[in-house]
């Protein structure tokens, strides 16, 4: 519950800056590099995150990264209301609310790992989903309908509301401390070195490297496309380059019902629980978002066409990232989880800054020449995703989606993935000791 609140109010501050960031720039590339400021150092920061959080108390590092994230905001909104507020200025306080978000993933999994039985773990991460997509329900619109009513400072005020709220929730679960286990003695050390541990843990083990490098490589595809869903929406609904009320409208009405799908497929995790083969989860699911997903959206100019396929888009991801979740927590110790998972999320989700700046470019500079009326490509498919503006970045989802839905296929082709379930044994949640053991041996022999 925490965590929903926590993100409706950031994805509704967030709606509203890409408004903004729009009506200001009009070029993708900038708000790509809204997109890249606002996630790379995520991803850079997580290796020394992991360190911290395997030596702290997970709880305590979750508070204090939502209140140092939160301080971005509250300098976001002191800057807009003195009418100062530049582009270059969401770049850095971004950037420095992405730095602490790097904490909270390892510590929130973490937990979660301690709080809930091993069989548990898939519909736990459903249950995470369906709060996340939730609020990519309301937020759009309600962001909508607030900017015309308390404007952007209003928006913002509700955001700093929302993770003070959930920060209040937090404090009041317990999160145990982990059993020590082998793996943690192993990975004891300086500080960095348990920084790069993560790195070891993941390479001794070819089956976690192999998921990851594929979840790389769903990433790329995936963000090449839908970091300009914003743009080549709010350009194919704009007027004379002028973004209209109903534009902003449509891009709510498609983001809301993405999330509806994220929602109705965080209920089937949960209630499910997933394939009982998990890799199939990760490897299938992640081929059909993108077919049905990614590709279908750039198919037609169409609002029902985006809006559906905005909905089977996100409708596969947690049950994809459910999966993925419920591997990973079963075959990594949970003392080491922190350092463990922070590695995957930098193997992962390198590619997304690398897949934001080049989509900006790629559609201002290649594929949108290309699809203006008799230019190279629009002769050949104009005729099915129109000509002018956006019709380039429609393209460009089109080409991401039929690549992504062929990592899927590839991965069941590479053994150490399609059985990487088998090839892994569970964690052992302590260390067995000489005593434990003649224990053991003795009831043995009491029973027989």
């Amino acid at each position: 519950m925490g965590q929903m609140l926590s993100l409706l109010g950031t994805t509704m501050s967030a709606f509203a800056f890409t408004v903004w960031a729009y009506e200001l720039t009009h070029q993708a590339p900038a708000l790509a590099l809204v997109g890249f400021f606002g996630f790379a150092p995520l991803v850079l920061v997580s290796p020394f995150a992991g360190a911290v959080v395997d030596r702290y108390d997970r709880k305590k590092i979750m508070i204090l990264a939502d209140l140092a994230a939160g301080v971005p905001t509250v300098i976001n909104l002191f800057l807009y209301v003195s009418n100062v507020l530049q582009i270059w200025h969401l770049f850095i306080t971004l950037s420095v609310a992405a730095s602490f978000q790097a904490f909270h993933f390892p510590a929130y999994s973490a937990a979660v790992t301690m709080l809930v039985d091993k069989k548990h773990y898939a519909r736990a991460s459903g249950m995470l989903s369906a709060a996340q997509f939730a609020s990519g329900i309301f937020a759009p619109v309600v962001a909508v309908i607030l900017l015309s009513i308390i404007g952007l400072p209003g928006v913002l005020m509700i955001d700093i509301a929302s993770f003070l709220t959930a920060i209040s929730l937090l404090l009041l679960v317990h999160v145990p401390r982990p059993p020590v286990t082998e793996a943690g003695i192993k990975g004891k050390g300086s500080f960095l070195k348990e920084s790069v541990y993560g790195f070891r843990y993941i390479r001794e083990r070819p089956s976690l490297l192999g998921l990851q490098l594929f979840f790389f490589a769903f990433n790329l595809t995936a963000t090449f496309a839908t970091t300009l869903i914003p743009t080549m929406i709010l350009a194919r609904t704009s007027l004379d380059g002028a973004v209209t009320e109903y534009g902003q409208l449509v891009l709510a009405s498609v983001m809301s019902v993405s999330g509806v799908g994220g929602v109705v497929g965080s209920v089937v995790m949960s209630v499910w629980g997933g394939p009982k083969r998990r890799v199939n989860g990760v490897l299938f699911g992640g081929a059909l978002s993108s077919l049905l997903g990614i590709a279908l959206m750039g198919a037609r100019p169409d609002v029902m066409v985006w809006m559906a396929a905005g909905f089977f888009a996100m409708f596969f991801i947690p049950i994809v990232n459910g999966s993925n979740q419920a591997i990973w927590q079963a075959k990594v110790a949970p003392d080491v989880q922190g350092r463990v998972f922070a590695t995957r999320l930098l193997i992962a989700q390198i590619s997304v800054p690398v897949a934001m700046l080049l989509a900006g470019p790629m559609a201002d500079l290649v594929f949108e020449p290309a699809m203006k009326p008799n230019s190279s490509l629009s002769v050949t498919f104009g005729g099915f995703l129109g000509t002018g503006p956006g019709a380039g970045m429609s393209l460009m989802f089109i080409i991401a989606g039929i690549l992504g839905t062929l990592v899927g296929v590839i991965g069941y082709t590479v053994r150490i993935v399609r059985n990487a379930e088998d090839i892994l044994p569970d964690h052992q949640t302590s260390i067995p000791t000489q005593k434990n053991t003649q224990e053991k041996s003795f009831h043995e022999q009491t029973e027989k």
